[in-house]
């Protein structure tokens, strides 16, 4: 049982945000806030499972939410050709997440039932609720679905030998996290169940959010499936750029090794 190699790999940021965009209670709302966008790649000998995907181009002009490096082109530095990626954990099938699908063609989708089911039933009548999805993002995922590379798990499920995925919901009906078993213990990549390190640790919510009970009770299960608490990585932290050693290239981030200092909140 070998451990995995896990590396955060950054294609976008966001500057012109302010706390209330992050947090649903914040006395200093007006404060300034960037959000980072990350895939993750996760890598065992010759083992390579993509946790989500970005957006490309088209979604960036689109949203007029710019990307600084495409999904393909993010990935390079391993030496990874979209052909060559057989398996995608895709955490939600929100825009930044589900927005590259279609660069892996050969890729099959790892998916909760309830976030399919979700994206493509009766609450996307509610434009709230839809914004953050791009319906031809979903028609992908349907796609692969029909040509029957869609893996559907319910609550947990096992990926590979140390990879696992957990049910969280809250930002989205059907959002997972994947736990990692690594040199420095279990560690949880929290995608958006905690969009930042403040998310989890303080206990504040996310403003973008079908189910606030699941959020909140989400953090804790990210506590509770990680060796320790520092092993907790958030999905736009820009804090993780901070606590985690930069490899290969300025936008790639080894975190399996664990941080270099203790998360100081």
């Amino acid at each position: 049982m070998s451990d995995w190699e896990v590396f955060a790999v950054k294609y976008a940021d966001r500057n012109a945000r302010v706390r209330a965009d992050s947090f649903i209670f914040d006395d200093n709302h007006d404060a300034p806030h960037p959000m980072d966008y990350f895939m993750w790649l996760l890598r065992n000998g010759e083992e390579i499972i993509l946790v989500d995907t970005g957006y490309d181009g088209e979604e960036a002009s689109a949203r007029q939410r710019p990307i600084r490096l495409d999904p393909v082109t993010a990935l390079a530095p391993f030496g990874i050709a979209p052909s060559d990626v057989s398996q995608v954990i895709v955490t939600h099938l929100h825009y930044d997440h589900a927005g590259g699908l279609h660069l892996f063609p050969n890729a099959a989708l790892h998916m909760q039932s309830a976030e399919m089911a979700y994206a493509t039933g009766p609450c996307m009548c509610h434009d709230t609720l839809r914004m953050p999805f791009t319906a031809g993002h979903v028609c992908e995922a349907v796609r692969r679905l029909y040509s029957g590379k869609v893996i559907f798990h319910d609550g947990d499920g096992q990926i590979a030998d140390g990879v696992t995925v957990h049910c969280i919901g809250g930002h989205s009906r059907g959002l997972q996290c994947v736990r990692v078993r690594t040199q420095a213990g279990w560690l949880v990549l929290a995608s958006d169940a905690a969009h930042f390190y403040e998310n989890a640790f303080a206990r504040k919510p996310f403003p973008i959010v079908v189910d606030l009970q699941d959020m909140l009770e989400g953090f804790g299960t990210l506590e509770r499936l990680a060796s320790k608490r520092d092993l907790i990585v958030p999905g736009h932290d820009p804090l993780v750029r901070e606590y985690f050693p930069t490899v290969m290239a300025p936008h790639i981030f080894r975190l399996n090794a664990g941080p270099l200092e203790k998360i100081a909140l």
